[in-house]
């Protein structure tokens, strides 16, 4: 099997669009992260590597230069997530295995700004609507901190199951956390994600279909530096 089937490639849906991180996005993602420091403080890992208060960029370029790696080796997907062209927020696919399981985990984490605009899960509808039809995986995963409502609201609305408490999984914002870990498979969504969402039939609490509710812990990617990566906090 081809590991690079299906990227890189740009997602779109009215206003909200996904494409590839570049490198010249370490300005926008150094801006967007800092200006929301208080915002994504509570859901972020602990590692010194890439701090929210930073106004270098030579760890913003060493991370993009990371996960770029990771997407020619088959391993990530990592996406910025624009509105009206505008970066707004970041995602990744990330921690893909493939062989018999051909599963993965999604992250994600927007500017406060766009909250309530239904960006969020528009985009994990198309990223995941993807990583199924369009690179065949099977299983997505998202790992959220129980006390992230907003981003349990966004899973849960898209139709993600509750798996159960991964007790102290991570180390984020100074402490082991434990997550809540939320799957989905191909088979759940045979029609997409995108569709079953937007007619309204998808199950579970959060029934405005066109808000992002609240901070967006970042949850996807498998570089540790990767401010979207399930090794780093996926909340």
């Amino acid at each position: 099997m081809n590991r690079r089937q299906g990227w890189p490639v740009t997602l779109e849906e009215g206003p909200v669009a996904l494409r590839p991180l570049r490198l010249r996005d370490a300005v926008a993602l150094r801006d967007t992260r800092a200006r929301n420091e208080e915002w994504l403080r509570p859901w972020e890992p602990t590692y010194p590597e890439m701090p929210l208060r930073t106004t270098g960029l030579a760890p913003y370029v060493a991370m993009l230069q990371s996960i770029r790696r990771e997407a020619r080796q088959g391993l990530s997907m990592p996406w910025s997530v624009t509105y009206d062209g505008q970066f707004v927020g970041q995602l990744t696919v990330g921690a893909i295995v493939w062989g018999s399981a051909r599963s993965a985990q999604v992250g994600y984490w927007i500017d406060s700004a766009y909250a309530g605009r239904g960006v969020t899960p528009t985009a994990v509808a198309l990223a995941v609507d993807h990583a199924f039809f369009g690179v065949g995986l099977h299983r997505i995963e998202a790992n959220i901190r129980p006390e992230n409502r907003a981003s349990r609201r966004v899973v849960a609305k898209l139709g993600f199951r509750d798996e159960g408490v991964r007790r102290r999984q991570l180390h984020i914002d100074g402490a082991w956390r434990d997550h809540i870990c939320y799957a989905i498979t191909s088979e759940e969504v045979p029609r997409g994600m995108l569709r079953r969402w937007r007619e309204g039939s998808s199950p579970g609490p959060g029934s405005d279909p066109g808000s992002a509710l609240g901070p967006q812990g970042p949850n996807g990617g498998a570089d540790p530096r990767d401010p979207a990566s399930p090794q780093s906090g996926a909340n």
